[in-house]
């Protein structure tokens, strides 16, 4: 896997996507859902790209020939969750039905009044974090993400919520390590994504749906610094308003530093790719991962 997905351009014109913001907060769920049609076809005619990334994928977990309405269902599944995340940023996760399954793996973690790393990925929701009940003081939540990337989209659903915004903690800037350490020694959750590598240099080559693929070694690198333990995170979509979210301890707390700490972190992260496969091979439909993810460049 290559840092392809850094440079690939934004899709979108802030005017549509107000326009979409518009309509879903005017409209409700149920009224909007229906132009989610059109929308799909319209990247699907428009975009080689995302079809070509769409079929590489499924064509790995799926086992029956790709066609072009497999591809559809994927891109489809991608935007129903877009319109899910605005009715989650404004607080409106009643509408949706969430099934939560080892919350309490979060929350054995967390006891001691130390927070966790919780690791996610670009499989399913992560923004359907907020309506787990893993936050009931409703401050407690800390997202690393490069803010820089899909700006617009970014941008326009954090003006749904402010205190969304608030939580983010950039990754890149000199003061990223202070402030999760900060958040952790307070007690909170930091999550971030761990399936998309910004620097091949600070990758591991791990198996992965049948090929070798770089997976970045930062969110487990940074949880042996800290001396945090890891909760894997999945919140995937399954059709209509069903989601069914995921938590998974992959790595506890540990007294003592490994001998080997890069083989150590090679080997958490071959662990967190082989959960990354379990799940999408239970829910197909949730790789949002539109570019060459089995790219040899990277390798």
């Amino acid at each position: 896997m290559t840092s392809d997905w850094v440079d690939q351009r934004e899709r979108g014109t802030p005017i549509s996507l107000i326009l979409i913001r518009w309509i879903a907060l005017r409209a409700g769920r149920r009224l909007t859902r229906p132009l989610l049609h059109p929308i799909t076809a319209y990247f699907l005619l428009t975009s080689s790209q995302v079809r070509r990334a769409s079929r590489q994928y499924l064509r790995r977990v799926l086992t029956v020939r790709v066609r072009w309405w497999h591809v559809y269902r994927h891109l489809f599944y991608f935007a129903s969750t877009i319109l899910d995340r605005v009715s989650l940023l404004v607080g409106r996760s009643d509408v949706l039905d969430i099934r939560i399954y080892g919350e309490t793996v979060v929350e054995q973690q967390v006891i001691g009044g130390r927070g966790c790393l919780l690791l996610g990925s670009h499989l399913g929701s992560f923004e359907v974090l907020r309506a787990a009940g893993i936050d009931r003081k409703g401050d407690r939540i800390r997202v690393l993400m490069y803010s820089e990337h899909n700006r617009t989209i970014t941008e326009l659903l954090n003006a749904l919520n402010p205190a969304v915004a608030a939580t983010v903690i950039p990754i890149g800037t000199p003061e990223t390590l202070l402030r999760v350490r900060d958040a952790i020694d307070d007690g909170c959750i930091v999550g971030l994504l761990g399936d998309r590598v910004d620097n091949p240099k600070r990758a591991v080559p791990c198996e992965f749906l049948g090929g070798e693929v770089l997976f970045p070694e930062g969110p487990l690198r940074l949880a042996a610094i800290l001396n945090v333990p890891v909760v894997l995170f999945f919140g995937l979509y399954r059709g209509a308003n069903h989601y069914h979210i995921h938590f998974e301890l992959l790595c506890p707390e540990t007294q003592d530093a490994p001998n080997d700490l890069d083989a150590h972190i090679r080997e958490q992260v071959q662990s967190y790719a082989d959960r990354l496969a379990y799940f999408a091979g239970h829910a197909p439909y949730n790789w949002f991962n539109f570019y060459d993810f089995w790219s040899p460049r990277g390798l």
